[in-house]
C-alpha cells in the first residue's frame, strides 16, 4: 500500500535568535528538515507534502536536492493539528498510511518510521504513536495506555503530580493515520484551549471517543526522538548524528583516530582500510574509496578520492583525486579539478578547472588555474598559470615530460610542447615547441664594489 509523508515545517523557530526558520538550520551539512524528508522517503514514503509558512522560499530551496516534493501553504499557524488541517484537500481521497512528522526531526530512523506504518496496518489502527522513555521526561506529552490501546496523551503542564511521577512514557511527535478515517475526522478538531490552537494530539482524544483503536510504538533509543529548538540543542543532535554515522563507518573497516573530531555527512562514501585523522569533514557526495589516508585538518566536499590516495591538510571542493595520487599539506583543490593516477598537488597549491596528468607534480607554492597538463610534468615552486585577463579566462596546455622551473609565470592562452624545457622565472607568453628549451628573464648585472660604497655612504650620513 502506498505511504503519504506529511512534514510539518512552518514553524518559525524564534528561539534559534535567527533571520532564518529553524529547519533551514543545518546539522552536519544538511538542514534539518532534510533530514526529516530524508527518513519519510527511505522509509518508502511515495508522496511527500510539506507544509510551508513564512519562509516558503527558503525551505524550498533547502530542499531542493528532493524533485518530487509537494508543498501546502499554512497561511496561518495555528498549531500541529491546523498544519494537517491544510493539507486535507491534498489527500483527496486517499486511504492508506499517512505519515505526520516534525521538521526538526533529524534523528528519527527510516526504520521507527517503517514500525508505525507496520503496526498501524497490522491492527488497522486509526492512529499509532511513537513514544520514548528519557531519562528526564520533564515537558514532554504524557502516553497513558490501557491493554494495548492509547487512551491519552497528557501534556506536562496538564498532567498532575502523580502522573508525571508515574507516566514515564513519553510522546515523541511523529504519528502515522489511517488517511481515510485522518480526512473524515480531522475538521473536529478543536481549538478551545488558552493558546487557541489546534493540536494533533487531540486526534488521540478524538479517536479514543469513537472507539477507534489507538496504539503506541516505544522506540528504544530515546536519543531519536529529539528535537531541536535552539542553537544548544542543534549542537546535542549533531553530535549525537556524528556518532551514530562514525561508528557506521567503523564497523565496516574505516580507521578513526579520534572520532570525536572526524564530521561525515548522510551522502559520503568509505572504502575499507582508509583512515580519517582528525579534524576533517567529509560533506556532499564525497567519495573515498580504499586504503586511503585523509586528512588531518581536511575539509572535502562532493570530491572523488580513489584508492590508495593521500589527502593531507586539504580542501577539495567537487574535485576528483585519481589511485596513488597525494594532495598537500595545505592544498586547495577548486571545481574542476582532476588529480590523475599517482600526480600530486603539493603544500601550498592551488587548483582550478585543470587537469594534472598522471604522476605530474606540482609540488609547492603554485597555482595552477583552466589547465591541461600531460603526464610526467614537473612544476618548479612559485609557478602559476595566468588564466584571467580582468574580463576573460584562457587556457594553457602542457604537454607530456616537461620541465617547468621555478618561479615561472605561463600567461594563457599558450601551450608547451611534450618534453620542452622552461627556465626558472621566466615569463612565458608565446607557444613553446616540443623538446624545446624557452627562457625569458633579463641578463644578470653585477655592478662590482656597489654594496660597500652603499654602507660607508649610509655610515657617513649617519
Amino acid at each position: 500500500m502506498p505511504l503519504t509523508a506529511i512534514v510539518l515545517a512552518a514553524g518559525e523557530g524564534t528561539r534559534m535568535k535567527s533571520h532564518h526558520p529553524k529547519i533551514v538550520h543545518k546539522l552536519l551539512d544538511k538542514p534539518l528538515v532534510w533530514w526529516s524528508v530524508n527518513a519519510a522517503i527511505t522509509a518508502g514514503a511515495d508522496r511527500v507534502i510539506v507544509v510551508v509558512g513564512n519562509h516558503a522560499d527558503e525551505v524550498k530551496s533547502a530542499l531542493s536536492c528532493f524533485p518530487n516534493l509537494e508543498y501546502v501553504a499554512q497561511t496561518e499557524r495555528l498549531g500541529t493539528g491546523h498544519a494537517v488541517k491544510v493539507v486535507k484537500d491534498a489527500l483527496g481521497g486517499f486511504k492508506g498510511p499517512v505519515v505526520v512528522i516534525n521538521g526538526d526531526a533529524s534523528l528519527l530512523r527510516a526504520q521507527s518510521i517503517l514500525d508505525l506504518v507496520a503496526e498501524t496496518k497490522a491492527h488497522h489502527n486509526a492512529c499509532t504513536v511513537l513514544t520514548m522513555t528519557p531519562p528526564d521526561p520533564t515537558g514532554y506529552g504524557r502516553v497513558i495506555s490501557s491493554n494495548g490501546q492509547v487512551t491519552a496523551i497528557i501534556e506536562h503542564k496538564d498532567a498532575t503530580p502523580e502522573q508525571r511521577e508515574q507516566e514515564r512514557e513519553c510522546n515523541v511527535g511523529v504519528y502515522c493515520f489511517c488517511g481515510g478515517r485522518l480526512t473524515a475526522n480531522i475538521d473536529l478538531l478543536g481549538n478551545d484551549n488558552v493558546q487557541g490552537e489546534y493540536y494533533i494530539t487531540d486526534m488521540v482524544g478524538l479517536y479514543v471517543s469513537q472507539g477507534e483503536p489507538v496504539a503506541a510504538v516505544h522506540v528504544d533509543d530515546y536519543k531519536e526522538a529529539l528535537g531541536v529548538n535552539s542553537r544548544s540543542e542543534l549542537a546535542v543532535a549533531t553530535r549525537i548524528m556524528q556518532e551514530r554515522i562514525n561508528e557506521h563507518w567503523m564497523s565496516q573497516g574505516v580507521t578513526m583516530l579520534d572520532p570525536t573530531s572526524v564530521w561525515i555527512g548522510p551522502e559520503v562514501t568509505l572504502g575499507m582500510d582508509t583512515e580519517v585523522l582528525p579534524q576533517t569533514m567529509l560533506y556532499g557526495k564525497t567519495s573515498i574509496g580504499e586504503n586511503c589516508v585523509v586528512g588531518p585538518n581536511t575539509r572535502l566536499t562532493d570530491t572523488l578520492v580513489g584508492n590508495d590516495a593521500v589527502v593531507d591538510e586539504t580542501v577539495a571542493i567537487n574535485a576528483q583525486v585519481d589511485d596513488f595520487a597525494t594532495c598537500g599539506p595545505r592544498a586547495y583543490l577548486r571545481p574542476g579539478t582532476h588529480l590523475m593516477p599517482h600526480a600530486k598537488a603539493g603544500t601550498h597549491v592551488e587548483i582550478k578547472n585543470s587537469t594534472i596528468g598522471e604522476g605530474s607534480k606540482v609540488p609547492h607554492l603554485s597555482y595552477i588555474g583552466d589547465t591541461t597538463m600531460g603526464s610526467g610534468v614537473n612544476i618548479g615552486a612559485g609557478s602559476i598559470t595566468c588564466n584571467y585577463d580582468g574580463y576573460h579566462k584562457f587556457k594553457t596546455r602542457i604537454g607530456n615530460n616537461v620541465f617547468v622551473g621555478s618561479d615561472t609565470m605561463m600567461v594563457a592562452p599558450v601551450s608547451i610542447g611534450d618534453g620542452a624545457l622552461v627556465g626558472a622565472s621566466s615569463c612565458i607568453t608565446k607557444d613553446v615547441p616540443a623538446d624545446a628549451l624557452a627562457l625569458e628573464r633579463s641578463e644578470q648585472k653585477i655592478v662590482e664594489g656597489y654594496a660597500a660604497q652603499r654602507r660607508h655612504k649610509l655610515e657617513k650620513e649617519d
